[in-house]
């Protein structure tokens, strides 16, 4: 972690925080998309549509082609779900993180600097569904800087501040899909306590999966 500095977000950050954020989760896609060809219910899709294409056609072209817009289609599903849900954390908080995070005594949002430029960024606030727990948020860490030990000291940094204000837990949400985001919040003690489909319906007909996590902290 030479020259990297953790410290609380200033508003010249803002910009570097959204962009940081942005391409983390773009990220995402690829391997969403993979989940999404693995489900059975896609891969029944695909069997059965082949199938009759090709005994109606008795041609391998138009079954191809076929196959290939409906890929073309859920990839595109895939990355609307992620483009909406960036729009939708954009105006929920990141565009006005002071207000959202800075103004009360129980949260806070930091980023970790290198060199003078955003490479990592994470934050906390009060759960909205878990009693005296803080939540983890914005955890990201721009790619070209991972490795580094970055991600555990920002996860250390939000489990402190949760210990020293007397919250019993840290609880976070990540993707079925974001596997080594699981295997970092697991070395760091956190246990997965559930799972549930997102809400929205394109993430209900892709079967799009989130986990919770949880790290119970012990009191001074």
């Amino acid at each position: 972690m030479a020259n990297i500095q953790i410290r609380k977000y200033r508003d010249e950050d803002a910009e570097s925080v959204k962009e940081l954020f942005t391409l983390g989760m773009s990220e995402h896609v690829p391997s969403s998309f993979t989940h999404v060809l693995k489900q059975p219910l896609t891969q029944m899709i695909l069997m059965c549509s082949f199938c009759a294409l090709i005994t109606s056609s008795k041609s391998f072209l138009l079954p191809i082609l076929a196959l290939t817009l409906f890929l073309a289609g859920v990839r595109q599903m895939v990355v609307y779900m992620f483009n909406k849900y960036i729009e939708t954390c954009l105006s929920k908080d990141l565009n006005n993180i002071g207000q959202t995070y800075l103004q009360q005594k129980e949260s806070c949002f930091w980023v970790a600097e290198s060199e003078g430029q955003v490479v990592g960024t994470v934050a906390c606030l009060p759960a909205e569904n878990a009693h005296a727990c803080l939540e983890l948020k914005r955890m990201s860490v721009r790619r070209s800087h991972r490795g580094m030990g970055i991600a555990k000291a920002l996860c250390r940094t939000v489990a402190e501040f949760t210990q020293e204000r007397g919250f019993a837990a840290v609880i976070l949400y990540t993707s079925v899909v974001q596997t080594d985001a699981q295997k970092l919040y697991e070395h760091m003690g956190y246990t997965k306590t559930r799972e549930f489909v997102v809400p929205e319906l394109p993430a209900k007909i892709l079967n799009f999966t989130l986990l919770e996590y949880r790290l119970d902290l012990q009191q001074k």
